[in-house]
């Protein structure tokens, strides 16, 4: 990644010097056209005055060359008058050539181009005269191309160090970047935040809290898996000595009635057991998709309290519904086992001569259900943890009625996945209520 990184930087440095060295040259050498444009029309402006003999004395001959200067004076039919490095019999006709053209139109013309009699680029200034001959002054580009390799070759020299500059730079700034990065990989809490660009600190603040939950993930699996192993070894220990008493013909007819009772009461606490960690499992399984209807939730509520009837007569529990027909989108099995787990927990933790009070309204456009007990309560200090995995507020009671410690974190599970809100309500002594905001 690393390496990556320095490579992009370096190409799109060098792509800029690149870019910024051509513009900059063709930007140079437009400004010195200009420039050799304006003396050449100065010198066209003094030149005018003089006479043909002044130009032809050698001395002049010889500074004009010197300075790469050319005067030529053409007749308005094309024909070259007089040049001062070319004899003119041997010129063609210069009618037809850019400036002359441009001069005799406009009164004045400029252009570049090969100059076939002197072999090198020419800058040609024309203007037109009053008599209508056109003075033309011409720079040969010898100088200009010799100044242009000149700039050229700095303009090289200098892209070379600023791409040096640059990979040095990348290096740095590369290893500065990526730096809070590696460290994470070894040590999550060691990044100081403080030495680290702003535009990373939200990456590194999530990846520290991934991690938090991590881990916190992997402590509560251990736990479950703790937990699991505890809930399930107490019936097996149970089952396993009521089978071996049976087994070895020490009990008699009245202790073997009573074993197998007790091993059918722990089988029934196994099942129970094992169907509540397969339905978390399923619950915790994020690839799971669940098929979602509409369904009326006092319907459910109905069918759950007939369920739950034998069981609440069992403990003297009076079981009532409230409220109207509502719908919601929702998965009906999950709806039925939430309703049950609710139910169940309330009549389990009820008093006898208790009631249970299940209710299903509209409130501000939502669909609540409310299930209420007036059972043995909640303490404050339990209130918030009742939805976790194997939490018991009264673990002896919970044991004897067959709880499993995992009813309040389905029921968690099932309202998270419908994106529903659950509230709890207790006082002990007095009953608990929970509220569920679909």
């Amino acid at each position: 990644m690393k390496k990556k990184i320095n490579i992009q930087f370096m190409a799109v440095s060098a792509l800029a010097v690149i870019i910024t060295a051509i513009t900059s040259m063709i930007l140079f050498y437009n400004i010195f056209q200009n420039q050799v444009f304006d003396d050449i029309r100065a010198y066209d402006h003094v030149i005018q005055p003089l006479k043909q003999s002044f130009w032809d004395l050698p001395e002049n001959r010889e500074r004009l060359e010197e300075d790469g200067l050319r005067i030529t004076l053409i007749a308005e039919n094309g024909k070259v008058v007089y040049d001062t490095a070319v004899d003119v019999e041997t010129m063609e006709n210069h009618k037809n050539r850019p400036e002359i053209q441009e001069a005799m139109e406009e009164g004045e013309g400029t252009s570049v181009r090969w100059s076939s009699t002197s072999s090198l680029h020419t800058l040609y200034y024309a203007e037109k005269l009053e008599n209508g001959q056109i003075l033309r002054v011409g720079k040969d580009s010898e100088n200009i191309f010799r100044i242009m390799i000149n700039t050229v070759s700095i303009a090289l020299v200098l892209s070379v160090l600023i791409v040096v500059l640059c990979v040095l730079l990348s290096h740095v700034l590369t290893k500065r970047l990526l730096l809070p990065i590696e460290k994470l990989a070894s040590n999550l809490d060691g990044v100081n935040q403080d030495n680290i660009y702003d535009e990373i600190k939200p990456f590194i603040q999530t990846i520290k809290e991934q991690h938090i939950n991590i881990l916190n993930s992997a402590k509560m699996r251990q736990e479950f898996t703790a937990n699991v192993s505890h809930e399930l070894k107490t019936p097996l220990t149970a089952i396993s000595g009521y089978a071996e008493l049976i087994g070895s013909g020490m009990a008699d007819e009245k202790d073997t009635k009573r074993f197998a009772e007790e091993i059918h009461h722990g089988s029934d606490r196994l099942l129970t057991l094992i169907n509540d960690i397969i339905k978390l499992s399923e619950l915790d399984c994020e690839d799971l998709e669940f098929d979602f209807e509409q369904v009326d939730l006092y319907v459910a509520a109905q069918s759950c309290l007939d369920m739950m009837d034998v069981q609440a007569s069992k403990q003297d529990v009076t079981l009532s519904l409230k409220g109207e027909h509502c719908t919601v989108v929702a998965n009906r099995n999950l709806m039925d086992e939430l309703l049950y787990n609710l139910c169940s927990n309330a009549v389990r933790y009820n008093n006898r001569g208790g009631s249970v009070t299940v209710t299903v309204k509209p409130i501000n456009g939502k669909v609540m259900l409310s299930v209420k007990d007036t059972g043995i309560g909640i303490p404050k200090e339990h209130q918030e943890r009742v939805f976790e995995r194997f939490y018991r507020v009264d673990k002896s009671r919970s044991k004897q009625s067959g709880g499993t410690g995992l009813g309040l974190a389905i029921v968690k599970h099932i309202v998270a996945q419908h994106n529903a809100e659950i509230t709890l309500e207790s006082e002990q002594g007095k009953g608990t209520e929970i509220k569920i905001l679909f």
